[in-house]
């Protein structure tokens, strides 16, 4: 057994030895210890309280220590907490799988359950360039993108971030390439112009022989720029993949489960996709799971090559444990006021956030569902931002030019105001400080 360190020793050894996302070793970011976290509330080791304004990266949208999920867990782990999915199948599975369809559009027929956001839109690729491969045109292997966007971060996906302005661009040189197009131009809410259209529109008229699909994040673009776009523009982007058989891969890794005020961001276009992603909130926030669901057309046409197989295959698939946890929170999430909440939040999000438009160095403010955004015009210092928001009561993880929440839907009201007032408090204290420099 290790030695118990006390807080101090284990913010040493973590500093020396633990690499966190996107971190270097040599200069190491602060961590703050974490003791205990339930409903909207993390905890810190010496007691300090922080309302939580991410959700832990988009996923625990029922907060912490949920109950209903808790007990899915400790009922399943009496069984077992794990087989291999390869010839052998579980409850768990097949209630989630039947759950999700009852859910999602009704040409969504199949389910590969992956174990990560980034690992289900590598399946989703796998899917499209095998069902190209079947039909006979195996030419038909570049993907359409939309630049600002973020797929995640194996090497398929980190293919399909910004070529120029994405967090990966030290890796473009081993990256195969695919066609990108400018992010959608019309932002949600403003006037519809047709010509914005026109990007995809040429692209897919020069390059659809190329093409295996279009790959987009349905109205809302996350970790590539918390950008939010016209729902008309993914109502033309399908009639055009539908005109140019073009697959159409709808990447919900993020939004759904309500985040954006719909269950899921397709829902703001009455659109389908020919594949799905979706993960983070599937389990509330609890394990690792994501979905990949296609269309019966998808599959069959993909399943009469050779041996009809998908190839892939994780270790963890369909995990039980993490199945029990996203049927439980999918259950949770369909019986609660989900879309009041997020009406509410949003609502919280626009009064207390408005005061931020004004300030210097703030670029713009944009709220949609229960997400808000305060684009700065500079980055922002991490290490010196960070202490900010602590000492505010509050846990905001800001990336480069954008501080941004997406707070528990359980979040109160009284919660958000405290939220978005630390927040314009921490972005004040910046722009006095710009206008000082």
């Amino acid at each position: 057994m290790p030695p118990t360190l006390d807080t101090e020793q284990l913010l040493e050894f973590d500093k020396r030895h633990l690499w966190h996302p996107y971190s270097s070793m040599a200069h190491p970011l602060t961590a703050y210890p974490v003791a205990a976290a339930e409903g909207a509330i993390l905890t810190l080791e010496g007691g300090t309280s922080l309302i939580d304004g991410m959700s832990s990266w988009w996923s625990a949208i029922h907060g912490y220590q949920v109950a209903e999920i808790n007990a899915a867990l400790r009922a399943q782990i009496d069984h077992f907490s794990h087989v291999m999915f390869g010839g052998l199948t579980h409850r768990p599975a097949v209630e989630l799988a039947q759950r999700l369809i009852a859910l999602t559009p009704p040409p969504l027929q199949h389910i590969f359950l992956a174990d990560s956001g980034s690992i289900a839109v590598e399946v989703a690729l796998k899917m499209a360039l095998q069902y190209w491969m079947a039909r006979g045109e195996p030419e038909r292997c570049k993907l359409a993108v939309l630049r600002g966007g973020y797929h995640g971060d194996t090497f398929a996906t980190m293919a399909l971030a910004d070529p120029d302005n994405g967090m990966h661009t030290l890796f473009q040189h081993q990256l195969p390439s695919h066609h990108f197009i400018p992010r959608p131009s019309i932002p949600f809410g403003a006037a519809w112009e047709e010509r914005s259209m026109e990007p995809l529109q040429q692209l897919l008229e020069q390059h659809h022989s190329q093409l295996a699909a279009l790959i987009l994040e349905p109205v809302v673009q996350g970790a590539g720029g918390m950008y939010f776009y016209h729902p008309k523009f993914l109502q033309r982007a399908r009639a055009l993949c539908d005109h140019y058989q073009v697959l159409l891969i709808a990447d919900e890794i993020a939004t759904g489960f309500g985040r954006s005020g719909e269950l899921l961001a397709c829902d703001h276009a009455g659109v389908v996709a020919d594949i799905l992603c979706i993960g983070k909130a599937l389990t509330g926030g609890t394990l690792s799971l994501a979905a990949t669901l296609t269309t019966e057309a998808v599959a069959t046409t993909l399943s009469s090559q050779g041996s009809g197989t998908l190839m892939h295959g994780p270790t963890f698939m369909a995990n039980p444990l993490a199945c029990s946890a996203a049927n439980a929170s999918i259950d949770l999430l369909l019986r609660s006021p989900w879309r009041q909440r997020v009406q509410q939040i949003e609502a919280g999000l626009r009064r207390g956030l408005a005061p931020c438009r004004s300030m210097a160095g703030v670029k713009e403010v944009r709220i949609l569902g229960a997400i808000g955004v305060v684009e700065m015009r500079e980055a922002v210092d991490l290490n010196r931002i960070q202490p900010l928001f602590i000492e505010q009561g509050v846990w905001v993880r800001p990336f480069g030019r954008l501080i941004y929440l997406m707070p528990p839907f359980v979040i109160e009201p009284q919660a958000v105001e405290a939220l978005t007032r630390g927040v314009v408090e921490v972005v004040s204290t910046f722009a006095s400080s710009a206008t000082r420099d």
